[in-house]
């Protein structure tokens, strides 16, 4: 089974903000393979299964807060006996521009506090990951920024940038090597 891991914050508050970029892309999944989640409280995530050509894949939107994510993680995945190389952690990406996705097997946080606890309690960086750009903004605080919504002439960009990452994860939870979807959605 692989597992695929959308970070991000829980309450309406932070729906659709920049931080939130990987639960939306796990929302974008659910919509199209018709995923209903259910907490699990001891594993600290809501928690959704579909089937795919490669047998059940799990969607999960972690109920920790972003800096504690790796509790979520290692709990399911220890839980639910998943193999490093069946997990896939999709978060939102400072450095590259809105629109951009980066697909990497491996790398530190990047800031992302999330990806930072996930590598720390794995005790390991060689974690496939989908980036997605939100950009930065020098005149905005971070945490303003992060916790802000996208606007204007970006939205639409933005959108796009989801619904390739969602294809991805897709694509990996048929499947699919790593190889072949950074071949095919890098760039």
């Amino acid at each position: 089974m692989r597992m695929i891991v959308g970070l991000g914050n829980i309450g309406k508050q932070y729906e659709h903000t920049r931080h939130n970029a990987g639960f939306d892309v796990i929302d974008t999944i659910a919509k199209e393979k018709n995923v209903s989640f259910k907490e699990e409280t001891k594993r600290h995530a809501l928690i959704g299964f579909y089937h795919g050509k490669n047998g059940k894949t799990m969607l999960v939107k972690p109920t920790t807060f972003m800096n504690l994510s790796g509790d979520a993680v290692v709990s399911i995945m220890d839980y639910y006996d998943i193999s490093m190389d069946d997990l896939l952690i999709i978060h939102d990406d400072m450095d590259l521009p809105v629109g951009k996705i980066r697909i990497r097997t491996s790398g530190s946080s990047a800031g992302q506090k999330g990806m930072g606890d996930i590598i720390l309690k794995l005790a390991n960086q060689n974690i496939n990951r989908i980036r997605v750009g939100i950009g930065k903004h020098n005149k905005i605080d971070t945490i303003d920024y992060v916790l802000g919504k996208i606007h204007g002439e970006e939205l639409e960009i933005y959108q796009q940038s989801l619904s390739k990452a969602a294809k991805a994860a897709l694509d990996y939870g048929d499947g699919c090597t790593m190889a072949y979807i950074m071949n095919h959605y890098n760039g």
